[in-house]
């Protein structure tokens, strides 16, 4: 399964985890697909996060003195050295 992780797009990651919840809700999912979900979502969510850490680093504020305070640099940093 880890090796599969690698190789899925966003677009097949999403379509995996939907295929995986209609399963669950019809007919019932294995053990093993149990665990790819489980495994799947954490790594849609991991992919979520890290998207829009990325998205909210590049926010730049005017300030009204006219200087720019880059959000990214200021708290960006502290944010990653928790994780």
């Amino acid at each position: 399964m880890s090796e599969e992780k690698k190789s899925y797009t966003m677009e097949e990651l999403t379509g995996r985890v939907n295929e995986l919840y209609h399963k669950s809700q019809t007919e019932g999912l294995t053990e093993e697909e149990k665990i790819e979900q489980a495994e799947l979502r954490k790594l849609y969510v991991a992919n979520v996060r890290n998207n829009l850490r990325g998205q909210l680093n590049n926010i730049s504020i005017v300030e009204k003195d006219g200087s720019v305070t880059n959000l990214g640099e200021k708290f960006g940093q502290k944010e990653e050295k928790k994780n």
